[in-house]
């Protein structure tokens, strides 16, 4: 027997292979060791650290670290200030928290539709919206860089000035991705030339796992102070910003040290040091599991870009991070289920968020998005993390031809 055939029934009998997984290295685990048996679980200097170095990678100014990604969006929401009354505008394919995070503060979710050839957000149905409403009928604009591939921020920036609106860039599937701008230079994700924010999720399945965990990226210094008081309960500690005199706080001539203010209603948002620890060393190998990403979808596309069964895929892009390598197929209940009963997890990405009964409620319906609901009904996400084998890849691949001869 051949040992690629010895390799694929291994494969099918004694493992499987999930659409996304973690690689943590003994390098990880040690760093987490360390931060452990240091005097510091939470608060302490692994933020910081983690913080800067983020923020060195990803080209921005500041970056302030919290509990996940949605954590993320809720802060930057609220940062923002979006309220009652509010009407934000997102894509339907991205998972909910892209949405949520403007109904956590009383705001309204106004969808517009995905264009079919990137899946992402389609500036032609944001501009229809804005310009059949009234000025200052919207706030903001979350586009989001869904799978992988990077928004072209700077044209939504040409929207957001000429209605006053501010945008979040979702980056939570492109760290390390990048668009390039019409002056021919790359613009990576989340370096907030073009946002006013930009948020990143490290679970377990994103490029870069801390466990749980976020971060939030910006250059706007009074969006970051604002953010470091919003995850932290609203409370400060800064001799320059307290509203109560220094006779009150106890002090003579100036503040004690004990003495802070809750001046906002905030979150405890926090990240620990240990799972800072944990993102400080995953990061430290994103341009290699980077690289190994963009290397995997490009067998995937050589490989499957003739068959007929397909009805589209995510080509060889530059820039795409590809946290996800997707398919349009012909039966994807008959592939998914398949694949599944040879241990292969695929994925589906996304359910369109107006969909969900949550958001039906509030008055959305079949039909409202046609482009993101002939995408749902023939998308699946193919296996993709950087430990995947190429003889993994070559298990998924005949498995699928496989379903359709």
């Amino acid at each position: 027997m051949k040992l690629s055939k010895l390799y694929n029934n291994q494969i099918m009998t004694n493992n499987s292979i999930p659409y996304g997984r973690q690689n943590i290295t003994e390098e990880d685990i040690q760093a987490v060791i360390e931060t452990l048996k240091s005097d510091y679980l939470t608060q302490g200097p692994k933020i910081a650290e983690f913080e800067k170095a983020f923020a060195d990678y990803t080209g921005s100014k500041y970056a302030v670290a919290v509990a996940n990604g949605t954590a993320a969006l809720h802060l930057s929401t609220l940062a923002l200030g979006v309220q009652e009354g509010d009407k934000v505008i997102t894509t339907p394919i991205t998972f909910a928290a892209s949405a949520n995070c403007v109904r956590y503060c009383g705001g309204e979710v106004v969808f517009a539709d995905i264009d079919p050839e990137t899946y992402l957000l389609d500036i032609s149905s944001v501009k229809k919206l804005l310009e059949e409403a009234p000025k200052g009928t919207y706030s903001g604009i979350i586009p989001v860089d869904f799978a992988g591939r990077a928004v072209n921020l700077e044209e939504y920036k040409v929207l957001a000035k000429e209605y006053n609106l501010w945008l979040i860039e979702d980056a939570c599937h492109a760290p390390g991705g990048f668009f390039t701008d019409s002056k021919g230079q790359k613009q990576f994700c989340g370096n907030g030339n073009f946002a006013d924010l930009a948020i990143f999720s490290f679970h377990p399945v994103k490029h870069i796992a801390s466990g749980e965990g976020g971060m939030i990226t910006t250059n706007d210094e009074e969006l970051y102070q604002k953010l470091l008081q919003l995850r932290t309960h609203g409370i400060i500690k800064n001799d320059e910003l307290y509203s109560n005199s220094i006779e009150f706080a106890g002090g003579n001539h100036n503040y004690p040290g004990w003495y802070m203010e809750m001046q906002d209603l905030g979150f405890n948002y926090r990240l620990t040091d240990f799972q800072a620890a944990l993102g400080i060393s995953q990061l430290r190998r994103a341009g290699e599991g980077l690289n190994r990403r963009r290397q995997i979808a490009d067998i995937y596309y050589n490989e499957l870009k003739n068959e007929d069964f397909i009805l589209g895929q995510t080509g060889v892009i530059e820039g795409h991070a590809y946290h996800l390598y997707i398919l349009e197929v012909k039966d994807r209940l008959g592939l998914y289920n398949h694949l599944r009963d040879h241990k292969i997890f695929a994925q589906i990405h996304y359910i369109p968020c107006h969909l969900m009964p949550y958001y039906r409620d509030l008055g959305w319906k079949e039909g409202d998005m046609p482009n993101a609901e002939n995408y749902y009904i023939k998308c699946i996400s193919l296996p993709m993390f950087p430990t995947l084998t190429d003889l993994e890849i070559d298990f998924v691949i005949k498995k699928i031809r496989a379903f359709y001869e």
